[in-house]
């Protein structure tokens, strides 16, 4: 018998929106949580909530000049769905095609409601379901649906808002001012001088893009980052896809891929001095004379204590060698009417300035959580296997890897709910929360020192000083215990509809 699809049948004017599963966010995660689902637990009836009006999350949203992923595509793409373009590192408009092509193909589109943005959602035991706010976002009209599981796949930023410092001066300047998320449609920098303010990811992406009809593009940072280079095309993928049938061939450079990031992240955590040694002999060998490595290159943390910002085939290398692109590390003073005044004395001229800043964090896609009643404060919480929170029922959440592709872990993270789902449905059990243990020390949950993660210390919830409460970052381990590990190993709880287990 199925536990999960049985409605209370005094209330059938709740069918509609009653639901077994309800996915939070249309994005990569989304997706592909949707796609694990039709394929293990074929009887849920489930929907997915995306507050925009397209799928693909941040593939979409993202529409700055050279968007690309920063992880090799093999990894990065479904585990269940290869990815065939040459290019292992990608272009945004590429990902966006994949992850609709993947939502057309399993007939995943039927199950989407766009335009509806999840406010608040509350728990209850006595019912053993979530009631879920929602909003149109175009008229504001709101309504609620019931929901037996939620599954948050809205990722870990704000789609409303980015981190935007303010500084001095900045209604004397005369130029334009843009932010990466809100990229404007009609910029045109043709001939333009641009400021871009950053050294992650995205400033790293913009700067080789933007120089190429720039009349110079110049990245302004505060402090170095590392920056390594990276073929667009896996050759040893496109070797193996001319022999070999194309799923076994993406499951091969699949696995490559993950053993050689695995391997190159143990090795830098293990000889950090000698790999940072390394990484800048690369940087300086890809740039030439003339380019003060020491100080715009050399960062002063250790390799992964922060990303490290990946560049296909060396274009911003190349874009700072041709003297189309310059690095200054300096702090800002002021903006003047012309650019940006620096604290050495120089100043920048700049018709566009872009502030490639950072995101700025949310969980649970911002949405109020309550717990019978009471407040749920994420932060309060520790994670459960990095999936779940403690003393959260029936809540899954999908949360990528730091220091390798997002999609690996999703992945993991979507099987196990459907095992976890399936478990629930053989054993006739209604609720499932992962009970917190005493004597299991708190500490951060992510480990970098990156500005957006010390920003969100207040958001995020904790991991624990041992398992399941640890947050690995290492997709073998993962595997090993997620995959393969117990559902009911003693932290898991189980119990029937009307009480908390």
């Amino acid at each position: 018998m199925n536990v999960w699809l049985k409605r209370p049948a005094s209330r059938p004017h709740l069918e509609e929106n009653f639901l077994d599963v309800l996915i939070v966010g249309a994005g990569l995660s989304g997706i592909g949580a949707a796609y694990h689902l039709q394929q293990r637990c074929p009887d849920k009836r489930y929907a997915i909530l995306e507050a925009r009006q397209a799928i693909g999350g941040t593939w979409d949203l993202f529409r700055y000049p050279g968007i690309r992923s920063d992880s090799d595509m093999y990894t990065l793409g479904y585990v269940f769905k290869p990815w065939t373009n040459p290019q292992a590192i990608a272009d945004g408009p590429s990902i966006r095609s994949y992850i609709r092509e993947t939502a057309n193909e399993a007939g995943i589109m039927q199950h989407v409601r766009l335009g509806q943005k999840v406010t608040a959602v509350a728990w209850s035991s006595e019912e053993a379901c979530w009631t879920v706010e929602v909003e149109r976002v175009a008229s504001g009209e709101r309504r609620k649906l019931r929901a037996r599981f939620l599954y948050m796949c809205s990722g870990y930023y704000s789609y409303d808002e980015a981190y935007r410092p303010q500084f001095a001066g900045e209604d004397d300047y005369r130029g334009t001012v843009v932010l990466p998320q809100f990229w404007p449609e009609d910029l045109d920098y043709r001939g333009k001088r641009v400021v871009v303010i950053g050294s992650g990811a995205t400033a790293v992406t913009l700067v080789p893009a933007m120089a190429k009809s720039a009349a110079h593009v110049t990245m302004l940072q505060r402090s170095p980052s590392y920056v390594v280079t990276r073929p667009s095309v896996d050759t040893v993928a496109d070797r193996l896809r001319h022999h070999l049938p194309a799923r076994l061939a993406y499951s091969m450079t699949r696995w490559k891929n993950v053993i050689e990031s695995m391997f190159l992240y143990r090795l830098a955590r293990r000889y950090p001095e000698q790999t940072k040694r390394r990484i800048i002999e690369m940087a300086a060998k890809e740039l030439g004379t003339g380019i003060d490595v020491g100080t715009h290159f050399t960062p002063s943390y250790k390799p992964w204590d922060q990303r490290v910002c990946l560049v296909p085939d060396g274009d911003m290398f190349q874009a700072i060698r041709e003297g189309h692109a310059s690095v200054v590390t300096d702090t800002i003073e002021r903006f003047s009417s012309n650019g940006i005044l620096l604290k050495s004395g120089r100043e920048l001229h700049a018709d566009i300035v872009v502030m490639a800043t950072g995101l700025k964090l949310n969980l649970l896609g911002g949405a109020a959580v309550t717990i019978d009643g009471r407040p749920c404060i994420p932060n309060d919480a520790m994670a459960y296997k990095g999936m779940m929170l403690s003393d959260v029922p029936n809540l899954a959440m999908a949360f990528g890897y730091t220091n390798a592709s997002w999609t690996l872990k999703a992945d993991l993270t979507a099987a196990y709910v459907c095992r976890l789902l399936n478990y629930m449905d053989r054993h006739h059990k209604a609720i499932a929360v992962p009970r917190r243990e005493a004597g299991v020390e708190p500490q951060p949950f992510l480990s970098f020192t990156s500005g957006y993660v010390q920003r969100a210390h207040t958001l995020l919830p904790k991991q624990g000083s041992r398992r399941p409460w640890q947050v690995y970052q290492n997709y073998l381990q993962d595997l090993l215990t997620i995959r393969f590990g117990r559902i009911a190993d003693g932290v898991m709880r189980f119990g029937p509809k009307g009480t908390m287990p």
